[in-house]
């Protein structure tokens, strides 16, 4: 009997229990986008260079998403997996360690999705959300976002020795990406120091390859952005594959 489908969907129940990951993943960024709606509504202005200020930000808003799932629920799990012997225990069922890590990856894109369909659902009902580009090069930007941002999860998770040091090291991680790399406000509003520091958080080259596509450019027009990204997956996915302990 294959029990594969039946690990995921227990790992999904067990992912949907964490206030942490369906406060930041499903309600902060539909309450972020409320938030600057109201303020800024989304009538196309100058200051965000004729497009709506809704129609700008939720670019950044997906990236939020995905680096919340990638950077602090994938390696919290499997940290704490580590450190309670799951995955060591399961080696003697006919569950495999790579059956958990193979699930909480499903597990987490199913979330990070989830999330996304909220986010779009509000913008377009609340504030006429617009998208400008074209859906296949968004899918493939979202998909290299998301492979780079869960390789660095991978990462953390595989070498930190336990949940606690896991959650420190996400959130110095995380919340630096947050912050500074335009997934909340646009960099265009940021002073030089902050642009300059933004540089170094591949996040950042998530959220301007995203919204550059979201807003009508293509997806060759970034061959930086792509390179960075492809550079962190490989570099940061082959780490977690040449370092990650089961044990």
């Amino acid at each position: 009997m294959n029990v594969f489908p039946k690990l995921t969907i227990l790992e999904w129940k067990l992912h949907l229990r964490n206030p942490l990951t369906v406060f930041f993943a499903l309600a902060f960024p539909v309450l972020m986008l409320f938030l600057f709606g109201t303020m800024y509504g989304n009538e196309p202005n100058e200051f965000m260079s004729g497009f709506g200020s809704v129609d700008v930000l939720v670019p950044g808003y997906i990236c939020m998403i995905a680096a919340v799932t990638g950077l602090m629920a994938l390696p919290l799990v499997l940290a704490e997996y580590r450190e309670q012997k799951i995955l060591k225990r399961f080696m003697a069922t006919p569950i495999q360690p790579q059956d958990i890590l193979l699930s909480q990856l499903i597990v987490n894109t199913l979330t990070t999705l989830v999330g996304i369909f909220l986010l779009l659902a509000s913008g377009r009902v609340i504030y006429n959300l617009k998208f400008f580009g074209n859906v296949l090069e968004a899918l493939a930007a979202f998909i290299l976002i998301l492979m780079a941002v869960f390789a660095i999860g991978l990462f953390i998770g595989g070498v930190t020795p336990n949940g606690r040091t896991a959650i420190v090291v996400s959130y110095v991680v995380y919340f630096p990406m947050l912050f500074l790399s335009g997934a909340t406000m646009p960099l265009e509003i940021m002073p030089q120091s902050i642009i300059n520091i933004s540089k170094a958080l591949p996040l950042t080259y998530g959220v301007t390859l995203l919204k550059g596509i979201w807003l009508g450019e293509r997806l060759l027009d970034f061959p930086l952005e792509i390179g960075a990204l492809v550079l962190v997956t490989v570099l940061f996915g082959g780490l977690a594959i040449r370092l990650f302990r089961w044990e």
